[in-house]
């Protein structure tokens, strides 16, 4: 098939690729010249593993085309996905402003013949069907549509992998039509398909980052009762994940839920629970606990720190990426450096988009070890795999005081404690 994606980030760029190595013919539309520039050339712009590789493989054999005119992205596809960003409002509903605009572009461009539109960005229930009204009023009079909505599970780090064997595909559409040509785009790849209307849909895919979300709260609930009772944590929940209906996948305290997804998303489904008058007690606390869980680490670096120089290793909300956006580590800096500390940090991938959010308000450093020279206390707001196969004996000769505060729990407590380092982890 021939098919658009409209928006280039994290979810347009990796399915857009993915889609064009599994042979179809893929356009990428974006509104910066710049950008698509780069993009032509084989730079991704953002960091997740394999990208550059099958980006550029995709390019070679012209699969993939990287355009800021709709004009025949649209004209020509069979399916056009709108994969622009929904952020929150300060209410913290979703801003869908892109989403519409976007809507009334293809819809200006779609030509004769049948052409399904279908929602990859996160939107709220209803909003396809918005879309849809948008598209009818300044469409051609010959130009035949439907809406799809066919949200993304991908999580960064590992979204190749998730976009090329899912643990599941949805499909939401009230159109058969829409429906037929959705299923056999999706035929390639194997996973079970749920075919539904668009509000299942819509709902799915702020159900499943809200569970997730509510498992890291849960988790870090029960690490604030292990600090005070004495109980490990990670004893606990190892022993409550072997249960098959609970797991352990995202069971894991630490400092937090950040990124692009579940911040936004649970508190876009408050406000949306809100609206229809649906108690959301339970997820205005798994908001509330995230926060706490970023206060708790925040008040282990305050109570354990003699000096007022902190080392950061960790800067990116998860390992794997380059993605700072509700960082727990930007949360826990800033709150840190209107306390008086000064901070140098390191990051494999993240340094440059926190420079682009902190500036020069704290120091960068090339390597983990250059960022703990002098330092009064480590803080480990990452678990990047670097840092676990780490020379700690090195590490505590270049700091002033040996002190730890493992943010993420990738240290055996007592063997870093025989090193001579004072360690604070997460419910140990």
């Amino acid at each position: 098939m021939t098919i658009t994606f409209i928006g280039h980030g994290y979810v347009g760029l990796v399915t857009a690729t993915v889609f064009a190595d599994l042979g179809n013919k893929v356009y990428v539309v974006g509104h910066t010249p710049e950008k698509i520039e780069r993009l032509k050339k084989g730079d991704p712009i953002i960091f997740e593993p394999g990208l550059a590789e099958l980006l550029q493989k995709n390019l070679e054999a012209k699969r993939i085309h990287f355009t800021t005119e709709y004009e025949t992205a649209v004209g020509e596809s069979d399916v056009v996905f709108i994969a622009v960003g929904t952020p929150p409002q300060t209410s913290g509903a979703a801003d869908l402003s892109a989403v519409f605009t976007v809507a009334e572009k293809v819809g200006k461009h779609l030509k004769k013949g049948f052409t399904v539109v279908s929602c990859k960005s996160t939107v709220t229930i209803g909003t396809n069907q918005k879309v849809a009204e948008i598209i009818e009023s300044v469409k051609q009079k010959d130009a035949d549509f439907a809406i799809a909505s066919c949200p993304e599970f991908l999580s960064q780090g590992t979204a190749l992998a998730n976009t090329q064997h899912p643990d599941r595909v949805v499909i939401g559409s009230d159109s058969k039509k829409a429906i037929d040509v959705m299923v056999a785009l999706h035929s390639v790849i194997d996973a079970p398909k749920i075919i539904t209307n668009l509000a299942s849909a819509e709902l799915i895919k702020y159900t499943a980052n809200a569970m997730l979300a509510m498992k890291i709260s849960f988790a870090n609930l029960i690490a604030l009762y292990s600090e005070k009772t004495g109980a490990n944590v990670e004893s606990v929940l190892d022993a409550v994940g072997l249960d098959k209906r609970i797991g352990r996948v995202f069971m894991n305290p630490g400092v937090g839920y950040g990124g692009s997804c579940f911040p936004k998303d649970v508190k876009a489904l408050i406000q949306i629970g809100k609206s229809l008058g649906v108690d959301t007690m339970l997820l205005e606390g798994v908001d509330t606990v995230n926060s706490d869980a970023r206060e708790n680490v925040l008040q282990k670096i305050l109570t354990s720190t003699q000096g007022k120089h902190i080392a950061v290793w960790g800067l990116s909300f998860k390992p794997n990426t380059d993605d700072v956006r509700e960082s727990p580590a930007l949360y826990i800096i800033k709150d840190l450096l209107q306390k008086g500390f000064t901070v140098t940090a390191y990051d494999p991938e993240a340094i440059p988009k926190t420079k682009a959010v902190l500036k020069d308000t704290i120091s960068y450093a090339d390597n983990p070890y250059d960022c703990v020279k002098g330092a009064s206390a480590l803080v480990v707001l990452t678990e990047w795999n670097e840092f676990k196969e780490l020379d700690l004996s090195k590490v505590k000769e270049l700091m002033k005081i040996p002190n730890i505060i493992d943010g993420r729990n990738i240290y055996d407590s007592e063997k870093t404690k025989e090193l001579g380092f004072a360690y604070s982890g997460v419910g140990r």
